[in-house]
């Protein structure tokens, strides 16, 4: 009965891994992200709840600055420079949203954030990063 009951939760944390991996943003973007509005209005009052969420769960791999310099990135990582007008997973609001909702694939350096940040603190984020970063495409 154990090595049942052993099988079983290893296969489901394989299957979950696996999910997890699938949704998770990957280099190009999406059609899905390209279809996504952002639900938050760009304003001061966004700008400041973005920047405030950033900074309490971003900041320690991307940096205070935004430029991928945090001081906390896992080793033998490279966290993404989210000032540049480069953004490899994806340049639009809701492909970003994608990417801090769902993580960055497809070896998941990045965790998503889908359950622990509600969807209006995401988008402020992605208007914060907007405010310092590359302008909407």
């Amino acid at each position: 009965m154990y090595r049942v009951a052993s099988s079983l939760i290893v296969g489901f944390g394989i299957v979950m891994a696996t999910m997890t991996g699938l949704s998770a943003q990957n280099p190009g973007g999406s059609a899905e992200g390209r279809s996504l509005k952002n639900a938050v209005a760009s304003g001061a009052e966004s700008i400041a709840t973005g920047q405030a969420a950033y900074a309490k769960n971003c900041r320690f791999c991307h940096g205070p600055d935004a430029k991928g310099n945090g001081p906390m990135a896992p080793r033998e990582t490279h966290p993404s420079d989210l000032t540049d007008v480069k953004w490899d997973r994806g340049a639009t609001d809701g492909e970003i949203f994608m990417v801090i909702r769902d993580g960055a694939g497809p070896e998941m350096k990045m965790k998503g954030y889908k359950g622990r940040l509600a969807d209006n603190e995401m988008w402020s984020i992605v208007n914060y990063l907007r405010s310092v970063g590359p302008k909407k495409k």
